[in-house]
């Protein structure tokens, strides 16, 4: 997490400090050791247990851990921020729409991520799962991958120019490098390897109907301008092993189980739209 995430949601903790009164710190601390202060601003309390959230999401470490000089500058700049959202509440600051937007989706974030992290605490998806999803994906993947040339013109003209000049028997490199607009002209048009999926329509549709070698016979429009196109080679897409995405796959299978608790969680939700 960077830092000024972390001073953002800090800051959220300092407005409501601000907004709420400090007067429940004596109370809690009796409750929660970690609610006691680590310092006090104004009457309001920087508690303990920020500092440590403070420290241990941007070093990974504990405050104990930490050098006695690195403890002080953690529990300054948190008191820096605290000092400027009290200056920002009493210039009403948060009363702004946009900035009091920004203060309750990061209350709604930070929320999500725990309910998340509840929920999935033991739900660790089991190899049979892992294997489902990478065959779900291994069968989404596109079958084919292509290598192609491209000259991009400004215009249709230019286009057919170019085509003319290819059946007159011009190098298709030639033409790319004087002629075409593309980023790609120092390597004679040449795109490289690509899925059709990665490509704009029209151009992804003109390589497919193309055989190793061939050229487009008429300009392809696209909304980078006008397109000559010629096919170099195809060849099958290899899935990754198995072993080297069960990463990935966690991931994915894990945003699958909490996107299914949410979707839960929506149906019996009272839900009025007003736009």
């Amino acid at each position: 997490m960077k830092i000024s995430r972390l001073l953002c949601i800090a800051a959220l903790g300092g407005l409501a400090a601000c907004q709420q009164g400090g007067g429940g710190a004596t109370a809690d601390a009796a409750k929660d050791p970690g609610a006691e202060p680590a310092a006090t601003v104004n009457g309001q309390t920087i508690s303990k247990n920020l500092l440590e959230f403070y420290v241990k999401a941007a070093t990974g470490k504990a405050v104990s851990d930490l050098a006695p000089e690195k403890r002080q500058e953690a529990l300054d700049a948190l008191v820096r921020v605290h000092v400027v959202g009290e200056q920002a509440v009493k210039d009403k600051l948060d009363a702004d729409k946009d900035i009091a937007a920004q203060l309750a989706l990061v209350r709604l974030e930070v929320l999500q991520r725990a309910a998340q992290a509840k929920y999935l605490k033991d739900k660790t998806p089991t190899d049979a799962e892992l294997r489902s999803e990478y065959e779900t994906q291994v069968a989404q993947m596109p079958k084919t991958e292509y290598r192609a040339r491209h000259i991009l013109v400004p215009t249709e003209d230019g286009a057919k120019a170019a085509i003319a000049a290819l059946n007159k028997g011009a190098r298709f490199e030639d033409l790319a490098k004087r002629d075409s607009i593309d980023g790609s002209k120092e390597r004679g048009g040449d795109l490289g390897w690509f899925t059709p999926q990665t490509m704009v329509k029209p151009f992804a549709d003109a390589v497919m109907g193309l055989k190793k070698g061939e050229t487009t016979a008429t300009p392809v429009q696209s909304q980078f301008r006008w397109h000559v196109i010629r096919l170099e080679d195809s060849r099958d897409v290899q899935a990754p092993p198995f072993d080297g995405v069960k990463d990935q796959l966690t991931q994915v299978v894990l945003a699958k189980k909490f996107k299914g608790y949410a979707d839960e969680l929506l149906k019996t939700a009272k839900v009025e739209k007003k736009l």
